[in-house]
């Protein structure tokens, strides 16, 4: 009934742009494909703060279009979530994101109302965020932020 897809990669592990757009967009849209064939009601996305189809930036653009390609399947339910930093412990090192996660944390008491969707979140607070959304069904396309997801988790 509910699909979970939190696929993603960095351009550095998937090599070029083409085998990043794969793993981000292809791979998401052709997941929805085959669970709304099989009849899954329920689609729930991980994308990324700031994702448009229109941004200049080339992973949010594809994160963008991975969430307009799934929001295109009638699924009784699509949940997008846009989280800021993900947090938590990982297989590799990314030395980007654990400087940008020691500049947020040191900066953190500047991230206040508007600028508190830019604080790095958990990845087990999103996952707890998009369970929470799965079983409560509030149906539609819905997106949801940082903030919003801490509040589902």
């Amino acid at each position: 009934d509910d699909v979970f897809c939190c696929l993603g990669t960095t351009w550095k592990k998937a090599g070029s742009k083409e085998a990043f757009r794969r793993v981000d967009l292809d791979y998401p849209r052709e997941a929805a494909r085959l669970a709304h064939a099989q009849g899954a009601r329920q689609y729930l996305l991980v994308s990324s703060l700031g994702a448009s189809r229109r941004s200049p930036f080339f992973y949010t653009r594809v994160k963008g279009e991975a969430e307009a390609a799934v929001q295109a399947f009638p699924f009784f339910g699509c949940y997008v979530f846009r989280p800021s930093l993900l947090l938590g412990e990982r297989d590799e090192t990314r030395p980007g994101e654990h400087r940008s996660e020691k500049l947020l944390d040191f900066f953190s008491f500047l991230l206040v109302g508007p600028l508190k969707k830019y604080e790095p979140i958990e990845g087990r607070a999103v996952a707890a965020g998009m369970i929470e959304k799965a079983k409560r069904r509030p149906g539609g396309q819905q997106i949801y932020e940082t903030e919003a997801i801490r509040a589902a988790a």
